[in-house]
């Protein structure tokens, strides 16, 4: 029993000058940095800490000393196993339920059986967009709900207000955004659209780059991926 309460003792101890270690560092890299930090917790490499902060961009981290003298911005690569270690954590912290996302404004393309699901925010005239697309005709048995996202030529958005117009919306989308030269859809310009809806939920998401992807279990990725990277967070998300 006394050995017992000694360690309860020391572990409370260890506790308490943890915290108040962190609250110091806190204190240190708010005043030095100039920013509101909304955590710090160990990183994955011993001796450097995650600091947490929040920005248009969505939630960010930076790595820091203990002592708080040297700050770090960049990513962590694991070259043992291949992996960017920030970018994951990235994606987990600027994670969203995949549920709550309001579907019935995307336009849906399904390929194969369409188990595997993903959403997109996209804009038909973005290169990088274009460029994913190739990627994407090569995935089969997926569901993409795509969010026109026309922001960076917005003085074509009606020709994303027209796929939604046609009367058939991911032949339409896969014309204007996929093919080697946009086809403009023959259709209204104006049918109860939901453009600026999602205009609106981009922002709020901080959707600051085209394409965003966001995955089923919430994780988004911003920017394309090489259809065989794709497969593999597809199948990790399901």
């Amino acid at each position: 029993m006394l050995n017992r309460l000694l360690l309860l003792i020391a572990a409370a101890v260890l506790s308490s000058a943890v915290l108040a270690d962190d609250a110091s560092l806190r204190r240190t890299l708010e005043s030095k940095l100039r920013m509101q930090i909304d955590a710090i917790e160990p990183a994955p490499v011993p001796g450097l800490y995650e600091v947490r902060f929040r920005t248009q961009q969505g939630v960010q981290v930076l790595y820091v000393d203990a002592g708080g003298n040297y700050v770090i911005q960049g990513n962590i690569y694991d070259l043992g196993a291949d992996r960017d270690l920030t970018e994951e954590r990235l994606r987990k912290l600027n994670a969203i339920k995949f549920e709550s996302l309001p579907l019935n404004l995307a336009v849906k393309i399904q390929r194969g059986d369409g188990k595997r699901v993903l959403a997109m925010f996209s804009d038909p005239y973005c290169p990088a967009c274009r460029q994913f697309e190739r990627s994407l005709a090569q995935v089969d048995n997926v569901t993409i709900y795509v969010f026109m996202y026309p922001v960076i030529r917005p003085e074509n958005t009606d020709h994303s207000r027209m796929v939604w117009c046609s009367p058939d919306r991911a032949k339409a989308w896969l014309e204007l955004a996929a093919a080697p030269t946009p086809k403009v859809p023959n259709a209204a310009k104006s049918c109860g659209d939901p453009v600026d809806k999602v205009l609106k939920l981009g922002r709020s998401l901080a959707v600051n780059s085209t394409p965003t992807l966001i995955l089923a279990n919430g994780e988004r990725v911003s920017g394309g991926l090489a259809p065989q990277d794709l497969q593999d967070l597809l199948d990790k998300s399901r």
